[in-house]
């Protein structure tokens, strides 16, 4: 049986957003709530990572079932985010395979999706998902990776550089997950006013 981790990225300060996306309520929940749910429906264990207003976060959300990390690194950006991650990861009880990396700002994010995505877990695997052909989240990065992909990932970039490399030796896998879920994420708020909690 092979052991999938999601790992959740919710770090950032949401510069566009006028707020941590973490803080941003949606439909009656956080946007950091709804993306640890819709994992933990998937994976184990579901890892979180946190950085602006990392307490505020810490203190307000119910993050009930995942593990709590926090990135001080989180204004370099995403990549700093990924390598926290994987860092907790790799110092896990028990063995995890491959993690799913999923974003806080995308409430389209549905179990389905997640799960389709999952299927192809294995430690030298790598998948993507894609919407009409356009690569998105979750991304799919097996064990045997995690050193690589920590290594190229810079500012907000994560595992791009690394997945393109590998794509062009035909090794990454992509997942249609067109209908399964909605890959947009939020950079702005709907009216252009954010609600604080």
């Amino acid at each position: 049986m092979t052991s999938t981790a999601a790992l959740v990225l919710a770090a950032g300060g949401g510069r566009r957003y006028g707020m941590p996306k973490a803080l941003v309520e949606y439909e009656g929940s956080l946007l950091v709530e709804r993306a640890v749910r819709t994992a933990r429906a998937v994976c184990d264990p579901v890892l979180v990572v946190l950085g602006a207003r990392a307490v505020d976060v810490w203190r307000t959300a119910d993050l009930h079932g995942a593990t709590v990390l926090a990135n001080a690194d989180w204004e370099t950006g995403m990549a700093s985010s990924l390598r926290t991650g994987l860092d907790g990861l790799r110092g896990w009880p028990g063995r995890v395979d491959a993690v799913l990396v999923t974003l806080v700002d995308m409430p389209g994010m549905t179990p389905e999706a997640l799960a389709a995505v999952a299927a192809h877990a294995a430690p030298g695997a790598l998948a993507v998902a894609t919407y009409d052909g356009v690569r998105g989240h979750p991304v799919l990065l097996g064990r045997d990776h995690w050193a690589g992909v920590a290594e190229t990932a810079t500012g907000d970039e994560g595992a791009r550089r690394y997945l393109a490399g590998r794509s062009a030796a035909g090794e990454v896998i992509e997942v249609d997950c067109t209908g399964l879920a909605d890959p947009v994420d939020l950079d702005v708020p709907p009216g252009g006013v954010a609600s604080q909690p």
